[in-house]
């Protein structure tokens, strides 16, 4: 209704104007501050003034004269210096949000291939990869909220020098074979996540040792020998904890893809192939870069000013660099290799994968997509623009311009949060610890994402038997789980991921602050009205022809108000989708929650006699609660019956 309306009179405003002036203007759409100013405001007149060259308010009264109305728009008024304000049927666009979506998908046809999670499969995931999680499989239910065709894909790193030190740990420091690490029991995430940390001291202790990694790359990256056998085994099993992890905030993919799996079907070898004829990279001769295939940067703009603008493709030792194989990866997606990976799936996990070999012949069709967004966090930037100047050089200009690398901040600890995991001492100054606590598996610092979940289930366990609710264990269990859930993946998402954030237990589990509790404590208080009105035999639902044909009189700014943010959240999903700022969809989240919550008070249902006005709150109470149902949907924020 609202896009709808909104792009409609700014049509019919634009070619008011053409046939007054004779000039192409494209009206600005603002929203008053007050509802009492209308609905919606064209600033078309005073943009005008100068072109026309004439009083705003007079071009505005020539305007409105011969401005022929929607049928959704009760009238238009001039405003201020010659603002057209215009004023919305409320009746109608209540009944019109009551029947159908606020969301009008307007995305068809073209897929857009999402990559995140992409965890290094060597150890537990920590609470900065949740950021990362979140913000991806929130922008996938986004895009396909708007309609877009969308493939989540999780990046495998099974080749890389983070597995190869857990390789090294099981047999050069504990000395086991692949039957004794398979025998490791669960959690086998948190036993290499200790077992990483040894590794990096190990080397620290005895630089020749990293002889050992070198080795151990590559008989990963060939496929072959013990250290590629236990390479495959940690990986498989460190992977299937990763997924369960998500899977508890849940989180899930269409597709894991392996980096072995890009080495092994030859995908960077074809990549190299072409990057060496069409001159984008080439071997050094001299320097600290001998015997490497490097792609020099040095021209361009992008790179301007770095110190070492030459990057490693191929490292001296033959083995290949990250971003050589993402650039692989990259073309692959776009469906620009001219190659494709056999695929099985995992019926443990319940998803596709890919493979070297036995493939089967039917499964679906994965890559070609026409866009790509990469969630890696905004340390891997450089990284991100290496692979985008590889599409540049092999002639793929629009692929490089379609790859989009969606950045965010890091993740830290609040104090308090800190100091109850027992990173900061009781007697700790807050001002030295607290303020960041970055998250570093080499070292063995960080939060483990399971052992977060569990401290947050607890806690809300705790917030809900404090209230003296009498509910049976296991609805308990499923409420502390969903208030859990809710805390967290908001807090992830409502901050710009420009920033960093501080994780924080009170804040992010808070029933009053800015939080997934909040909005889901908002959606149960609507859900009880309707159980107080259905207890008295009251109705709980209006039609929406009833509730067109309710007097707009009995229609207050507040109310109106509330159901114009609902109306909104259409606009809110496109501009969020587009910038990839995703804190927009929580922000408004919040919004239409203390909307409510604000008159809740003041426009009481169950003893109105008038039962007109009973019905207007009613819808407007209905209205709210299928839009915040729609954007807890979208975030990911499980909407309990009761809290």
């Amino acid at each position: 209704m609202w896009s709808s309306v909104k792009s409609e009179l700014t049509r019919r405003l634009a070619d008011r104007i053409r046939n007054l002036y004779e000039v192409d203007h494209d009206p600005v759409v603002e929203i008053p501050p007050r509802r009492d100013l209308g609905d919606i405001a064209f600033p078309a007149a005073l943009h005008l003034a100068r072109v026309v060259k004439r009083n705003p308010r007079q071009i505005a009264t020539e305007i409105l004269e011969g401005l022929e109305l929607p049928p959704e728009v009760r009238s238009v008024e001039i405003a201020g210096a010659g603002y057209l304000n215009a004023f919305l049927q409320r009746s109608a666009g209540a009944a019109h949000l009551l029947a159908e979506s606020a969301v009008a998908p307007s995305a068809a046809g073209s897929k857009t291939v999402i990559e995140h999670t992409n965890i290094n499969p060597n150890k537990a995931a920590h609470i900065g990869h949740l950021r990362n999680s979140v913000l991806g499989d929130i922008l996938a239910k986004t895009l396909r909220e708007l309609g877009h065709t969308v493939e989540v894909q999780n990046y495998i790193d099974d080749t890389g020098v983070q597995v190869a030190d857990v390789v090294v740990g099981f047999l050069d420091i504990q000395g086991l074979d692949a039957a004794a690490v398979a025998a490791i029991p669960e959690p086998f995430d948190y036993y290499c996540w200790d077992l990483y940390s040894q590794v990096g001291r190990w080397f620290e202790e005895d630089p020749e040792r990293l002889t050992l990694r070198r080795s151990t790359l590559h008989e990963l990256e060939s496929g072959s020998g013990p250290r590629a056998d236990i390479g495959r085994l940690v990986a498989r099993r460190i992977v299937a904890r990763h997924l369960k992890t998500m899977a508890r905030l849940d989180i899930s993919y269409d597709l894991l893809t392996h980096e072995s799996d890009i080495l092994g079907l030859d995908f960077f070898r074809q990549a190299f192939d072409r990057l060496v004829a069409s001159g984008a990279i080439h071997l050094e001769n001299s320097g600290k870069n001998e015997g490497c295939w490097v792609m020099p940067l040095a021209e361009s703009e992008e790179f301007a000013g770095l110190e070492d603008p030459d990057k490693v493709i191929v490292r001296s030792d033959g083995t290949v660099t990250y971003v050589g194989k993402d650039i692989a990866y990259q073309l692959w997606k776009f469906g620009l290799l001219g190659r494709d990976f056999e695929y099985r799936y995992w019926d443990e996990q319940e998803l596709w994968q890919t493979t070297t070999t036995d493939g089967v012949a039917k499964h679906p069709s994965f890559g070609g997509a026409h866009d790509v967004i990469n969630v890696i966090d905004i340390r891997q930037s450089y990284l991100q623009k290496i692979v985008r100047a590889g599409l540049e050089a092999l002639g793929h200009p629009e692929a490089a311009e379609r790859s989009v690398h969606f950045a965010y901040e890091m993740v830290a600890l609040s104090t308090d949060t800190a100091r109850q995991l027992g990173y900061i001492d009781d007697d700790a100054d807050p001002d030295e610890e607290g303020k960041s606590l970055e998250m570093s598996g080499r070292k063995g610092v960080g939060v483990k994402a399971d052992d977060l979940m569990d401290q947050l289930i607890a806690k809300a366990r705790e917030e809900i038997e404090s209230r003296d609710r009498e509910l049976a264990a296991d609805q308990l269990t499923q409420l502390a789980r969903d208030i859990a859930v809710a805390a967290l993946r908001f807090f992830m998402v409502k901050a710009s991921t420009h920033r960093i954030i501080a994780f924080d237990f009170s804040e992010a589990l808070s029933f009053e602050g800015e939080s997934g509790p909040y909005l889901q404590y908002a959606l149960v208080r609507a859900e009880n009205i309707r159980r107080k009105l259905a207890a008295s035999g009251l109705e709980t639902e209006v039609a929406p022809e009833i509730a067109r044909q309710l007097p707009e009189e009995l229609w207050s700014d507040d109310l109106w108000d509330l159901v114009l943010c609902a109306a909104q959240i259409g606009d809110t999903l496109e501009k969020a989708g587009s910038t990839l700022e995703l804190s927009l969809i929580a922000r408004h989240a919040l919004d239409l929650a203390q909307k409510f919550n604000a008159l809740y008070h003041r426009h009481p249902m169950l003893h109105e006699e008038n039962e007109d006005l009973r019905r207007v709150r009613l819808v407007a109470t209905r209205v709210f609660s299928k839009a915040l149902m729609d954007l807890a949907r979208i975030l990911g924020i499980p909407t309990p019956d009761r809290m």
